[in-house]
């Protein structure tokens, strides 16, 4: 089972230059949470210091009773073991092929026999649908297949906190869609703490339990995935909506200047877009972190975007987050207009 990741008070800086200060956040045991932000805030920064390879300013990284930031060597290199990380680009060795790239952390870090390292491989891959391809260099597979070669070597010491840096870079849609749905089935099996970064707002939309958004050098809010995706903070709606007028810039936020220009050509943003039905596991099962549709903006009092929690036309109703919604007993606000792109699902009986 996943672990808790608590940090408080991090920060980070490279010279003169502030990546980002006192962030504060806990990543729930075994839930999936997601890290968005501008390219440039710090993102990647943020998980190399989770994992030790770079020590922030100051601040704690609490798991396990462990604060990270002031272990010795000896005590991060055991601590690490309780971590997975998929890197970007998968980050395997060109001139091995991709058993022998999965195999690399046991054959490290373990002393499995052989046959140890090989069922532990091959059940691995075949997690992640790779298997029959054993033999092939990475060179001789997609962007996909190596994303997918770099989480299987990720998950072969069986972590506890699994890290992932930009799993859509360099996919395309429908990859990053395969992808995002053998996270979510992974998180299943195995109930590891999945902490992933990206860009791409259809996986924050639909993966996590939980989403994060850096701005501005600071971590401008963390929390269950429906609080960032109902906010009206306008770097929340320009990220959400991909549009240029809003507060964030070319390089880092706009001046004074630019937002009073927008602001007397009359722009305004766009709504929010819908909230989506959560991604389910592949078996239509429950997830670990799963919450009913829209608890959270009942319980906070806040109208979720017109639209939200409904299935997209020509999809069939999720019985999962039906079955949900019914075990939790929760039911539609009182006082509410009943209108169907309005309303939170009800639950009847």
């Amino acid at each position: 089972m996943g672990v808790e990741v608590k940090v408080e008070g991090l920060t980070k800086s490279f010279g003169r230059q502030v990546i980002w200060s006192d962030v504060s956040l806990t990543l729930p045991a075994g839930e999936i949470s997601v890290l968005l932000g501008p390219s440039g805030t710090g993102k990647s920064v943020f998980l190399k210091n989770l994992i030790g390879l770079l020590k922030p300013d100051r601040g704690s990284i609490t798991i396990q009773g462990n604060d990270l930031t002031k272990l010795s060597e000896r005590k991060l290199y055991e601590v690490r073991k309780l971590f997975g990380v998929l890197f970007q680009d998968g980050a395997l060795f060109g001139s091995m092929n991709l058993y022998d790239n999965i195999a690399f952390p046991l054959r490290e870090h373990t002393r499995k026999s052989e046959s140890e390292v090989k069922r532990i491989v091959d059940d691995k891959m075949e997690m992640v649908g790779l298997a029959g391809t054993e033999r092939k260099l990475p060179g001789e597979i997609s962007g996909g297949m190596r994303k997918r070669a770099g989480l299987a070597r990720a998950l072969v010491l069986d972590p506890e906190i699994v890290l992932v840096d930009e799993p859509d870079s360099g996919l395309d849609p429908v990859r990053t869609a395969y992808i995002n749905q053998l996270f979510v089935d992974l998180n299943q099996q195995i109930g590891a703490t999945f902490l992933i970064v990206t860009h791409d707002v259809n996986t924050a939309r639909t993966v996590p339990d939980n989403i994060g958004l850096l701005y501005r050098r600071h971590l401008a809010m963390f929390g269950p995935r429906e609080m960032l995706l109902s906010s009206e903070e306008p770097v929340v709606r320009q990220f959400l909506n991909a549009q240029r007028q809003g507060p964030i810039g070319m390089s880092e936020e706009k001046d004074v200047g630019e937002l009073e220009a927008e602001r007397q050509a009359g722009y305004e943003m766009p709504p929010l877009p819908p909230i989506a039905l959560q991604l389910l596991p592949t078996d239509g099962q429950v997830r670990a972190g799963q919450r009913p549709p829209g608890a959270w903006c009942q319980a906070n009092g806040v109208t979720p975007p017109p639209g939200s929690f409904q299935d997209p036309p020509g999809v069939a109703g999720s019985a999962g987050n039906a079955r949900h919604a019914q075990s939790s007993g929760w039911t539609k606000p009182a006082g509410r207009a009943d209108d169907d792109t309005l309303a939170l699902p009800r639950v009847e009986g």
